[in-house]
């Protein structure tokens, strides 16, 4: 199961590499099609529009796997540590629930956009493209869930010597 693991997040990191990558690529070459010769390719904006989607929602991914997403967090730091637990886990299960819910309501989205025969850039189905946001906030939700049920966040932090 951990070298399955392995894989996976070996596959995730190096999609966001090569996501980034093309981007700078692409958005490189786009300037200097436009300064060099005045003209460019009409297909690279829509690509690169799309690109900082997926590669934001695998970010965030990635960050959620690593417990480094973005947390407000002011009350716990002072909090003892049988507090801090709980927090922590309800917190987890917040994500975890509005997570599930953003990505059953863009399951729906792209289901709309499947039936709807939408399009984008050289004839590509826009449902395809969009598919990273049911998967991505599903994915997270359940990175959320595991990490409410395993504590894996609180009790790092309780292992830096909090107060009790």
């Amino acid at each position: 199961m951990k070298r399955l693991l392995s894989i996976v997040l070996f596959l995730e990191d190096s999609l966001l590499v090569f996501l980034l990558s093309a981007m700078i690529l692409l958005a490189s070459s786009q300037i200097l099609m436009r300064n060099a010769w005045d003209m460019g390719q009409f297909w690279i904006d829509p690509l690169l529009r799309l690109l900082v989607l997926w590669l934001g929602l695998l970010g965030a991914m990635a960050a959620t796997r690593e417990s480094r997403h973005i947390s407000i967090d002011i009350v716990s730091l002072h909090l003892p540590r049988k507090l801090k637990v709980l927090v922590h886990l309800l917190t987890d299960l917040f994500a975890s629930a509005t997570c599930a819910l953003l990505a059953y309501h863009a399951a729906r989205f792209v289901l709309m956009e499947k039936e709807d025969g939408a399009t984008l850039f050289l004839s590509i189905p826009a449902w395809v493209c969009e598919l990273v946001l049911p998967i991505g906030f599903g994915i997270m939700a359940l990175r959320f869930l595991l990490h409410a049920l395993l504590g894996r966040d609180a009790e790092s932090e309780v292992e830096e010597g909090e107060p009790e």
